[in-house]
């Protein structure tokens, strides 16, 4: 006999309805996990994205959470009680006037009166029978109308009308006798804790000194950080360092800018290390290329010299682009640059190709000024130029400024270069032997030199299809 069976088939039945629950649940909790990724990425984004504004955040947070809720437990805690005694005990006195008022007789009114007066430090009057006046709009902050009220309906159990509001020193109440009102008249500082606003004043005027002090020092934290990060992207850019930035700030911020003005000087002296190589490299190769053109000019003519001739050159035209691609900008400074300037001498000076090429500025107020190293920033737009000069026969260049950024555009109508070479047109010696002919001296290192030079202005090249239909380079740096 098989005792287990019915709790296996249990089991059994207890996993497919879980299951059965899990499938059903399970679109639920996507939507839940989507609503919470989306109001968390809200969140994000809302948030202030500066190191100032969040380290604001961070120091008023707390202390706006703190002073809420020490508010909060003083107006629970304080406040109200000590009010509730207060009218409590203005509630019992007059409970004990009108006790002894129904237990008098009109000659002893004037002493009833009189004890109010010096005891108790309550004004009373008589007042003739009649209706009690309306009710009045209770105040907004109706924490002593809300107290009083509901001690006085404890204590007197008589129809009642009170004044908080009118007069600001005082607190009317007014009960209904069988053959009398009477009015009380009492101070409001003894139907409610009256200074409690003094602790909420030195409270609020306490914490804005404090913020007041907290941003001002946060403000000088904060400026080397800014400071240091004005040199690290100036520097990026291939523009010279403010002349003022220094190391200073916190710890952390003096040895951040100590190792990037260590980093900065070990880079220049590369650089200059590197030119100083190239240079005394060039001078030699050049010295070469030198004596075979002279040994070459008493050669005399002939079918074999003009081809030694044509191998010089061209070896002298890629000695003078590898040189240029591994100097890169040479370690020229960048210099407040007229563009327009510059764009028309590119125009100009590329009319030797005697190719159509056309220049087109969008009209400005004034022309494109922005720091540039001109000389390396020139090559680079010749480069484009005259790559796109040989492949085609009809040459576009547009400038124009977007946001933050320079644009300038190389359009040709050339046979352009496929969405999957556009990557590797950049690398150093590459060449297309498929869509754009191979010409002899042409040594794949103008596109690599371009976006060299436009990286070390903090920008790039990118390429894409020209309105053309050939292809359009675009070098982009920031202004």
């Amino acid at each position: 006999m098989d005792l287990l069976g019915p709790f296996t088939n249990a089991s059994g039945r207890a996993g497919r309805a879980f299951r059965s629950f899990a499938d059903a649940a399970a679109p639920a909790l996507e939507q839940l996990r989507a609503w919470q990724k989306g109001f968390f990425g809200l969140l994000a984004d809302s948030m202030p994205k500066g190191l100032y504004a969040r380290a604001l955040i961070i120091i008023i947070a707390p202390i706006v959470v703190l002073e809420g809720v020490i508010a909060f437990v003083f107006m629970e805690r304080h406040w109200q009680n000590v009010t509730r005694r207060l009218s409590e005990t203005t509630a019992r006195d007059i409970s004990a006037l009108i006790e002894f008022y129904d237990k008098s007789t009109p000659t002893d009114y004037d002493e009833i009166i009189r004890i109010a007066r010096d005891r108790l430090n309550l004004s009373m009057q008589i007042l003739p029978p009649g209706d009690l006046p309306e009710a009045r709009q209770k105040p907004f902050f109706d924490l002593l109308d809300r107290a009083l009220s509901r001690e006085i309906s404890r204590q007197v159990k008589r129809p009642f009308w009170i004044d908080t509001v009118g007069q600001s020193r005082h607190v009317e109440i007014r009960v209904q006798h069988a053959d009398s009102i009477l009015r009380f008249l009492a101070v409001r500082t003894q139907t409610y804790a009256s200074n409690s606003h003094i602790f909420l004043l030195w409270m609020v005027g306490s914490s804005v000194i404090l913020l007041t002090v907290a941003i001002l020092f946060l403000r000088n934290q904060i400026r080397p950080i800014l400071r240091l990060a004005e040199a690290v992207d100036a520097f990026g850019k291939g523009r010279p360092v403010p002349d003022d930035f220094e190391v200073r700030g916190a710890r952390e911020v003096r040895q951040a800018a100590a190792a990037f003005i260590e980093m900065r000087n070990r880079i220049r002296q590369h650089v200059e290390q590197r030119t100083t190589m190239l240079a005394g490299v060039s001078h030699d190769l050049r010295t070469v290329l030198t004596r075979f053109k002279l040994e070459l000019a008493f050669m005399g003519e002939g079918p074999d010299v003009q081809s030694l001739k044509a191998d010089v050159d061209e070896m002298q035209h890629m000695l003078e682009d590898y040189l240029a691609f591994a100097r890169g900008d040479g370690g020229e400074e960048a210099t407040m640059t007229n563009l327009t300037q510059l764009l028309e001498e590119v125009h100009e000076e590329a009319q030797v190709y005697g190719t159509s090429i056309e220049l087109k500025l969008r009209r400005r107020r004034g022309d494109i000024e922005l720091p540039l190293k001109r000389q390396a920033f020139k090559r680079a737009i010749t480069n484009l130029v005259s790559n796109a000069v040989r492949y085609g026969d009809q040459i576009v260049i547009r400038a124009a400024t977007e946001g933050a950024w320079l644009r300038v555009e190389v359009d040709d109508n050339g046979p352009g270069i496929p969405a999957s070479e556009r990557a590797n047109v950049f690398k150093p010696f590459y060449r297309i032997d498929r869509s754009r002919n191979q010409d002899d001296g042409n040594s794949g290192l103008g596109l690599a030199i371009a976006r060299d030079i436009a990286k070390s202005h903090g920008g790039d090249i990118t390429l894409g299809e020209s309105s053309m239909g050939g292809l359009r380079a675009i070098i982009s740096v920031p202004l």
